[in-house]
């Protein structure tokens, strides 16, 4: 039995075989999602998982580095990207037009859908090391 609160196996597989600086984006369920890039879809119906209950799960599995959020969030979500924000308190953000964070999936590991509805609620999670 896994000793963590993961327990979706396809995506404890993608996140074991990162590397530093590999990327896998959290989504919303109106992300569009690379043809060429994998999807991993945890959508049940809207609101379910929500996009911080998925990250906070993905956390404790994934050491990060680095953030790479939409410039829109801000403004468009603000209560959201705080909360966001909060879960990442010394490290680097970068932000990036909703456009270009929506060509960076292309990039990623995988894609992970979450059943969230709120606007540019969407990070890409840039691996580090844990050594």
């Amino acid at each position: 039995m896994k000793k963590s609160a993961l327990l979706n196996s396809e995506l404890s597989y993608v996140i074991a075989k990162m590397g530093h600086t590999d990327t896998l984006t959290v989504g919303d369920c109106g992300l569009p999602i690379p043809q060429e890039t994998q999807r991993i879809d945890l959508a049940l119906r809207k609101g379910t998982p929500g996009f911080l209950e998925t990250l906070d799960t993905i956390l404790e599995e994934l050491c990060v580095q680095e953030i790479i959020l939409a410039e829109e969030m801000k403004d468009v979500s603000p209560e959201l990207w705080h909360e966001t924000l909060h879960r990442f308190p010394n490290i680097k953000v970068t932000y990036v037009s909703h456009e270009k964070l929506k060509e960076l999936t292309k990039k990623s590991r995988a894609v992970v859908r979450t059943g969230e509805t709120t606007s540019y609620a969407n990070v890409i999670l840039v691996s580090g090391v844990t050594f």
